[in-house]
């Protein structure tokens, strides 16, 4: 596990209040519903990826009809946060919310008929391990569905993302979406799909940015404190120039391991 929390009890409330009740990443409801758009979730076992707080966990459950969910994150305060959710939505006998180390995923193979994820990988800069790791717990026929924060290309980050990744301090591993791509492959998906979501995110996140400046401003002041508000607004305005410019670049992505 790692020494520094990038989500204590102050972020989650903070993130929470920006994208809804147990939503860790933007979008809500509506976003997770692209992801999964054309992928059945109906009576099938289900890994979520970094499930944060567990609103979308909970969500794969009751909007989505998994049979069931583990949903695996690596901080004591968001798995805590996400198994007193499930508990009071009553899905504690269909979510299993488990503090997990960083590395390979801890389950054995062909375990899962769907691998989902919503903006935490991210975190883990090893794509190709998170590859393999993901096509070892798949059942053949078995899709990977995730939406994470892409860069543009490979290679140095210009100053402007490095500006960004400076003020984000998240431990965020970037990866573009070729070398997505190659560790889908690699690991032997097939189907691989990159479709970017930057446009959308890039109008989302001025509104964002709005709310934190503007009349709602008090809201995010008692969930983080002035001082980090102050300095959520300068990650927003760094963040915007690389999402206009295009450097930044969320996708989702999909791959099928083979039957």
């Amino acid at each position: 596990m790692t020494d520094e929390l990038h989500y204590d009890l102050a972020h989650i409330k903070f993130l929470e209040e920006l994208w809804g009740d147990g939503y860790l990443s933007p979008g809500g409801p509506d976003e997770v519903r692209r992801v999964l758009e054309g992928i059945d979730l109906f009576g099938k076992r289900v890994l979520d990826i970094g499930c944060g707080s567990g609103g979308i966990t909970a969500s794969l459950v009751l909007e989505h009809g998994a049979h069931s969910v583990v949903g695996i994150d690596v901080e004591h305060p968001v798995v805590s946060a996400a198994r007193a959710r499930i508990d009071a939505s009553g899905l504690s006998d269909r979510v299993d919310i488990q503090l997990v180390e960083p590395g390979p995923l801890p389950f054995e193979d062909s375990r899962f008929d769907v691998v989902f994820s919503k903006d935490a990988i991210v975190h883990i800069a090893d794509k190709h391990l998170l590859a393999e790791s993901v096509f070892r717990v798949l059942v053949p026929d078995g899709w990977f569905v995730a939406s994470d924060w892409l860069i543009g290309h490979d290679g140095e980050p210009s100053a402007d993302m490095q500006h960004y990744l400076r003020l984000e301090d998240l431990g965020f591993g970037m990866a573009s979406p070729e070398m997505y791509s190659n560790a889908l492959a690699s690991a032997g998906f097939v189907d691989v799909k990159l479709t970017s979501r930057n446009r959308w995110y890039a109008q989302l996140a001025r509104d964002e940015r709005g709310r934190l400046a503007g009349p709602q401003r008090s809201r995010f002041e008692e969930a983080l404190g002035v001082a980090e508000v102050v300095e959520q607004i300068a990650t927003w305005d760094a963040m915007q120039i690389v999402l206009d410019s295009g450097e930044h670049c969320p996708h989702h992505i999909r791959g099928r391991k083979p039957a």
